[in-house]
């Protein structure tokens, strides 16, 4: 695996055959777990995340609007949420006449959070609160569409008979639209958080009012992981994401005549 493979994917496969054999040892399966007496070898130099520009942010939030991850996309992009959680938000997890979604609950074991932090609640945006209520309608007109074959979970997000996306099958439609945005098809979901905290620090947000945002343990975190998108700065979430990207009914107000 070395050879073809990242050092960070060597680590969780090595991390697997562990307590794997944890478990075979304590049900007398093996004598002893030989994995946990090696180091994990070094593997391949893995790609450096990706961070949005502006103007590539805005090419794929125009690409995404006739796509079904619009509002996934609109949502990552300006909230910074990791693509674990909006995975699992529920309705009942979103008020959009408030203009915030709680973010309680992920796809990892349990439907635990990555981090006790993890656990927030965020005012979205405007246009994050429009993207929201035409997924409403979209999942309504599937549901309507699949009939007896709808499976409710109750998710903003899912396929187009109810059920969970499934992570390879959200790469895969996520990179049709980045391809379609003219960006090429070498991006990942999780890169849209990325790019989040790009456009925050770049707009200004103090490291530590980011950190809080996206639902770091410390800022020591967001500095450490998000180093080369990090620069000095002053302002906060919602209110910063609508003065990048105004909402239609504002971008497509008619102009007064003098």
């Amino acid at each position: 695996m070395a050879v073809t493979h990242s050092t960070p994917a060597l680590q969780k496969a090595h991390n697997c055959l562990t307590r794997a054999l944890r478990h075979a040892e304590g049900r007398d399966l093996v004598r002893r777990n030989v994995s946990a007496l090696v180091d994990t070898p070094h593997g391949r130099e893995g790609r450096p995340s990706q961070a949005l520009t502006l103007d590539q942010a805005a090419a794929l939030l125009e690409a995404a609007e006739d796509s079904r991850l619009h509002a996934y996309i609109v949502l990552c992009l300006l909230t910074g949420v990791r693509s674990e959680e909006a995975r699992a938000l529920t309705w009942s997890h979103v008020d959009l006449d408030a203009k915030t979604i709680s973010v309680w609950r992920s796809v990892r074991a349990h439907g635990d959070t990555k981090t006790n932090r993890s656990r927030r609640t965020l005012r979205i945006p405007q246009v994050a609160v429009e993207a929201l209520q035409a997924q409403l309608r979209r999942q309504a007109e599937e549901r309507s569409t699949a009939g007896e074959l709808w499976q409710e979970h109750g998710l903003v997000f899912t396929t187009t008979v109810g059920t969970p996306y499934e992570s390879h099958n959200l790469r895969r439609d996520f990179r049709r639209v980045t391809a379609a945005a003219g960006l090429g098809a070498r991006w990942v979901p999780k890169e849209l958080r990325t790019s989040f905290v790009s456009m925050m620090s770049y707009q200004g947000v103090p490291v530590e009012e980011i950190a809080r945002l996206a639902g770091h343990a410390s800022s020591r975190t967001t500095e450490v992981v998000y180093r080369r998108e990090l620069r000095p700065v002053i302002t906060t979430g919602a209110e910063v994401m609508d003065q990048i990207f105004q909402p239609k009914q504002r971008r497509e107000a008619p102009v007064e005549a003098v």
